[in-house]
């Protein structure tokens, strides 16, 4: 019997192809489309859109935060060209996360929104993240990268701090179970500590 063997070259294309990423990438806004025309968003479905947004958009953040540690450990940059499009991708579920809190919980009663904001700091919290994620969304394309020169990477740099408060943001809204907040605050540690640990090493280098 014949094996099918497929080359390291052509499943590497394949990983590697923005079409497979964009559509990984858009899998869970279909997924979610399909529960919803199959009334299958289970009892609570406006917290299920709730968490899966933004379950999502932490998801989609700490990948391409993975971005450069693959750089600099397999010394490889095929990956970088996605950073873009999955930064976009952030930015698209983070919207869609704050826009069922305003449309679908609150019905844009902004009364209840502001007592909700106040009794509950969670909230602002993971506000701040995604206001932060406007600028760095809109400057995601060429003539902002020219125009802002090496300001555009200065600001790019919000990205950590977008994670950290979004990661801080879902923790605070478990109640009783963090071990799945606690695997994203791991997961973060372990890619700031990576870039920490190169950037170091390279200024002991020059300073040598």
């Amino acid at each position: 019997m014949t094996h099918l063997r497929i080359k390291p070259a052509i499943l590497s294309s394949f990983i590697f192809n923005k079409a497979t990423v964009f559509t990984l990438a858009l899998f869970p806004l279909l997924r979610l489309l399909y529960l919803a025309l199959n009334n299958k968003l289970t009892a609570h479905p406006i917290e299920y859109i709730e968490h899966s947004t933004g379950f999502w958009s932490l998801t989609i953040l700490l990948l391409l935060l993975l971005l450069t540690p693959i750089r600099l450990v397999f010394k490889t940059n095929k990956q970088i060209r996605f950073r873009r499009m999955l930064g976009l991708f952030v930015f698209f579920y983070a919207f869609m996360h704050v826009l069922t809190y305003l449309w679908l919980d609150y019905a844009f009663s902004y009364d209840e929104i502001a007592k909700d904001v106040i009794k509950h700091p969670r909230i602002w919290v993971g506000f701040i993240a995604f206001l932060l994620l406007l600028p760095l969304a809109a400057t995601s394309n060429q003539a902002s990268i020219k125009s802002l020169g090496a300001n555009w990477v200065k600001l790019h740099k919000l990205v950590y701090l977008v994670a950290i408060l979004a990661v801080t943001h879902f923790w605070m809204l478990v109640k009783r179970d963090v071990s799945e907040p606690m695997v994203f605050a791991i997961v973060l540690i372990l890619l700031l500590a990576v870039r920490l640990y190169f950037r170091f090493t390279a200024r002991q280098r020059r300073a040598s």
